[in-house]
């Protein structure tokens, strides 16, 4: 999911939002030593975006009570995070001292949580449209796939990883999505195409996308 870019005016009242953890448009125009109708105005956009949400009102004594903004899960990923450099320095670490089988069984595992429930909505698909609800499965775990047509036919591109940095240590990952993938199709993936590892722009497996056709045999690691 694209997360909206906030322009540099609007980026200081997400900074502060940040600090504060939720704001009145009066505390944001006190701090940013701005018009409170400037404050409103951008936060009306943020919460266009779904950046900003509201999350209550505070009584501010005299008056009626004030809105209170928070920021929502989305705008959280617009600060700085390390959970992929923290993951891929586990996952080193797991690999050099000759751990790298709890790596396996915790992405087993990982990948198990989300098998049955994709599996039962594939149940009675076949050929092109089991494909393209694998697709739609991958996509919403974050591989952004896609069935397009490649020089020798159709092709399932994983055009995005979501744990690149772990991948940089280790390719526990790739087998255990090849075997994912595998699973979603009711079939073995064709031929590898392209492998980000190898810096390609996405990992794409050929298909035969016929009925009930078998996959022309397991992908090389």
């Amino acid at each position: 999911m694209t997360v909206h870019t906030p322009t540099p005016a609007q980026r200081p009242v997400l900074d502060e939002m940040k600090r504060l953890g939720t704001a009145t448009v009066r505390e944001l125009a006190a701090l940013l030593e701005l018009n409170p109708e400037t404050v409103r105005e951008h936060l009306k956009e943020l919460e266009g975006a779904g950046l900003v949400d509201r999350v209550g009102k505070r009584s501010g004594g005299r008056g009626r009570p004030e809105v209170e903004f928070g920021l929502t899960g989305r705008a959280d990923r617009l600060f700085p995070r390390r959970e992929g450099e923290v993951l891929r320095g586990l996952a080193e670490h797991l690999s050099s001292t000759g751990n790298e089988a709890v790596l396996a069984a915790f992405f087993a595992e990982y990948v198990g949580e989300r098998r049955s429930r994709a599996l039962g909505r594939l149940e009675g698909l076949e050929g092109r449209a089991r494909v393209e609800a694998a697709a739609a499965i991958l996509t919403e775990d974050g591989f952004m796939a896609e069935v397009r047509e490649g020089e020798r036919g159709p092709e399932l591109a994983l055009c995005h990883c979501p744990i690149r940095e772990l991948v940089r240590a280790t390719r526990v990952p790739c087998r255990l999505e090849v075997d994912y993938v595998r699973e979603l199709l009711g079939r073995d993936p064709g031929t590898r195409t392209a492998w980000i590892p190898a810096g390609d722009a996405s990992c794409s497996y050929e298909l035969d996308v016929r009925d009930g056709a078998g996959g022309p045999g397991r992908v090389a690691e």
